[in-house]
């Protein structure tokens, strides 16, 4: 499990699953000829997209951003239809680090889609239940609001038994929220209506995570948009001004999605200065 100290921060990736989707649908209109050169691509024009949380350890406590892909939440066509080669190993991830699910004190959901919320839950006796007992989730009232009343589109993503187990444990907040000193969630918008990022400061020190809105490192174009984003100019747009912050801050990036890459830190002119590779087995 690859690791990176942020100032007080402590990150982990975790083994969440991994699915395999149309490279034309992450890239929205940028031809094949463009990001190809940045992210690989099968003879399908699939790529390679992993759904691993990060585990945030901060002042004694332990957080989560996001929670992968599940255990037993596809079937067997989604599985053959999302190229889901490996489901989530996520609790096997934290008792590698000695921790249990119980010790887990907030999980920071950037949104609800299915490939992020699908961990916080399983299978158990009496239908699905709690992972994380004891932890407070966290996301943007508008998200939580479109879990539980998903329109037309939205409906083939978020679904009844990601939030009916875990809807005592969700707090809302609007515009942004501080969820430790120098931590925070911020509404965004974009890739859904209630898509948030998180931001982390201390001192110099600093990471950004951009959840979908720059899913991997090949996305770094403030244009690049994908064709999933409910609303790609408010993408664009908050993209750019992230992107251009994180740069004044010489600040990390992290990701969720990207098979290659776990953070990569820029300098003011946008340049990469630091990087942290994902292992490859």
């Amino acid at each position: 499990m690859e690791k990176l100290q942020i100032g007080r921060a402590a990150l982990t990736w975790l083994r969440g699953g991994v699915n395999h989707l149309d490279g034309g649908a992450m890239f929205g209109v940028v031809p094949k000829a463009l990001w190809s050169r940045k992210y690989p691509t099968d003879e399908k024009n699939l790529i390679e997209l992993r759904t691993d949380p990060i585990l945030l350890q901060l002042d004694g406590k332990n957080y989560l951003i996001d929670s992968g892909i599940g255990t037993d939440k596809l079937t067997a066509k989604q599985i053959r239809n999302f190229g889901a080669k490996e489901l989530s190993f996520l609790e096997e991830s934290l008792h590698e680090l000695g921790l249990k699910p119980t010790e887990i004190d907030a999980v920071l959901m950037t949104h609800l889609h299915f490939d992020h919320a699908s961990g916080l839950s399983k299978q158990g006796k009496e239908g699905y239940e709690t992972i994380f007992s004891n932890a407070v989730i966290y996301t943007t009232a508008i998200e939580w609001e479109e879990m539980r009343h998903p329109n037309i589109r939205s409906v083939n993503t978020y679904w009844e038994i990601n939030w009916r187990s875990i809807e005592h444990q969700v707090e809302t907040f609007a515009d942004e929220l501080e969820i430790a000193e120098g931590l925070r969630m911020i509404h965004t918008g974009g890739h859904s209506e209630g898509h948030a990022i998180i931001v982390f400061e201390d001192g110099e020190d600093c990471f950004i995570h951009m959840a979908d809105l720059m899913p991997t490192n090949a996305h770094e174009n403030k244009l690049w948009a994908l064709a999933y984003d409910d609303y790609p100019v408010t993408s664009v747009h908050e993209k750019q001004e992230w992107m251009e912050y994180g740069y004044n801050r010489q600040a990390w990036f992290t990701f969720y999605h990207d098979a290659y890459y776990r953070a990569i830190r820029f300098n003011k002119e946008g340049e990469r200065i630091q990087e942290v590779k994902r292992i490859r087995e």
